[in-house]
């Protein structure tokens, strides 16, 4: 279907890029080949550093004049496959794209080029008396995948998730040319939202260049409580008693005893406590001591009436840091506790969170795996953690697609969906078929087909 590269584009892709930013064949190194979970693997042909706009949108021109399939990356950390280039070809990186341009205080926004890391946007944020509120666990991940995603993370119960903070972008289509997107404008009606097709579709419509991002003042005051409950269904179930007190914090994660331990021995740091089976961590921002105190005091009493075994105030840098940086460590710390995971990125109404938290729970004892789970508790988003450990490839398989086919089957039964923040990418894309039915795959497919007549932008993604 595709074109290989052969020695006339390599000579092109150098002619464009310079011959530092041009690698080929052994010079590739194989980690290009996989994204941070692994499991779905394939190298590229090329790989290309771009430093500017024009420079990718030189390279888009050549690979759709040659039919050559291109896969963009950011800085790897996905967890669905969705920047491995399945089909060879082109893997266009976007590292050399990491400047911040310009910060507009009388617009609140940043502009930022794709290849910015989210530590680095959060700090540069903080240092100028801003913040920029998607929080996803990956700080290390690029803007660009963020938006690609459509991010979301553990601010997202109150503050909203990346597609809400990005006001415009520039991007390169497959055929090359370079679109602005969007303004620094806070409403626009102004037609089809070209925009927020791009915003989450995971590299498949457009490459993106360039974002101008919303960000807003920095909350003078910020404290958090861990809240130990004496199960997982009790401190679940603490969640929608706390949004009916008026009072919505943050951010409100759920962990289990188990995760926390896996980051203790991973980070070699104590947590403040491990003697419960089930902690909610809520953090509450404002600009007076009085009004995130006051908050405070209303949600501790609220789940100490309500069953909570004590509430740990993290009013100190060092206690939050600890725990917010464990909280940070429990993919890597999970992943660290065996030969081999998956993950099911599930969303669910956030009454059914303790529903679904119990399904894995029975289909872990019921099939002897191990399934550490952990997420925000606030809006649904469930990060389960299918582990290996000594399982022979043969039953890994057959205990994959079990544990996928039966969580994504109840998740839809509770009125869920497939990926509430990683995406689909390459290894879901399966599931996303059989949730949404022929007609809005359909769709989906047109639009693709609308923007890259030639499928060539990261190819065999999401609903291909």
């Amino acid at each position: 279907m595709y074109n290989k590269v052969t020695s006339a584009d390599l000579a092109a892709l150098k002619q464009i890029l310079g011959n530092e930013f041009v690698l080929f064949g052994d010079e590739i190194n194989p980690d290009y080949a996989h994204d941070e979970l692994g499991g779905v693997e394939k190298m590229p042909e090329v790989l290309v550093r771009p430093g500017c706009t024009e420079e990718i949108a030189a390279v888009m021109k050549l690979a759709y004049e040659r039919e050559i399939p291109v896969t963009v990356r950011g800085s790897g950390t996905g967890l669905v496959g969705a920047a491995v280039p399945v089909e060879g070809g082109i893997l266009l990186e976007t590292k050399r794209l990491n400047k911040i341009l310009e910060l507009d205080k009388e617009t609140l926004t940043v502009t930022v080029q794709p290849g910015v890391l989210l530590m680095e946007l959060a700090a540069f944020a903080e240092e100028n008396d801003f913040m920029y509120p998607p929080d996803p666990g990956e700080k290390s991940a690029t803007i660009g995948g963020n938006i690609s995603t459509n991010a979301g993370g553990m601010r997202a119960v109150k503050s909203g998730v990346t597609r809400d903070y990005v006001r415009a972008l520039t991007v390169v289509t497959p055929q090359g040319e370079i679109l602005k997107l969007g303004g620094k404008v806070a409403k626009n009606s102004s037609g089809y939202s070209l925009k927020d097709l791009v915003v989450g579709s995971e590299g498949t419509l457009a490459i993106i260049c360039e974002a101008v991002l919303k960000v807003v003042p920095l909350p003078k005051v910020s404290l958090s409580l861990l809240v130990p409950f004496p199960d997982m269904k009790s401190a679940i179930e603490a969640v929608p008693k706390i949004f009916g007190s008026k009072i919505t914090p943050t951010a409100i994660e759920y962990m289990s005893r188990d995760t926390i331990l896996f980051s203790e021995d991973y980070l070699g740091k104590k947590f403040p406590d491990t003697k419960s089976d089930a902690y909610i961590l809520l953090t509450f921002d404002g600009n007076t001591d009085i009004q995130v105190e006051s908050e405070m005091k209303v949600i501790a009493d609220l789940c100490l009436e309500i069953g909570a075994l004590d509430v740990f105030i993290l009013d100190t840098d060092e206690r939050k840091k600890s725990v917010w940086s464990a909280r940070g460590a429990f993919l890597e710390a999970i992943k660290a506790s065996t030969t081999e995971m998956d993950e099911c990125d599930v969303v669910v109404p956030v009454n059914r969170v303790d529903d679904f938290i119990k399904f894995t729970h029975a289909l872990a004892k019921e099939l002897n795996v191990r399934i550490p789970s952990f997420g925000h508790a606030g809006d649904g988003n469930l990060h389960v953690y299918i582990c290996r450990d000594a399982l022979g490839d043969k039953e890994w398989e057959n205990l994959l697609n079990t544990c996928f086919d039966r969580m994504y089957k109840k998740a839809e039964e509770m009125g869920g969906l497939v990926s509430g923040e990683h995406g689909i990418g390459y290894a879901k894309k399966g599931y996303i078929k059989k949730q949404y039915g022929e007609t809005p795959i359909a769709l989906m497919q047109g639009i693709k087909k609308v923007f890259d007549p030639k499928d060539i932008l990261n190819p065999g993604k999401v609903c291909f």
